[in-house]
């Protein structure tokens, strides 16, 4: 993520990866941007995007991992971003056994 390392989302680990201290957060940003981006508030969504740009973003959605966005918040960034036209949602990323 180059640039976003040097973003200050330290805020937003404490708030939305709970489960982790915010230093431990702060290795992995991209984990911290797709849950703000999943389950984050307006005004969260909106600061996060307005700190790291839309490049930043769309990083996160392509790397994303199983599990890190419910369809709806999938579905919302792929067409806010430009990353789909209607109807052209690529599906969910999913484990692979085997």
């Amino acid at each position: 993520m180059g640039q976003t390392a040097m973003v200050d989302l330290k805020s937003f680990a404490s708030k939305y990866v709970w489960w982790k201290t915010p230093a431990q957060a702060l290795d992995m940003p991209e984990r911290v941007m797709a849950q703000v981006m999943n389950i984050g508030d307006y005004f969260d969504v909106q600061d996060l995007a307005r700190r790291v740009g839309d490049d930043a973003l769309r990083q996160v959605l392509i790397k994303a991992e199983a599990g890190q966005f419910s369809l709806r918040s999938w579905a919302y960034w792929h067409y806010r971003l430009g990353l789909a036209t209607a109807g052209q949602v690529p599906p969910l990323p999913s484990r692979r056994f085997g």
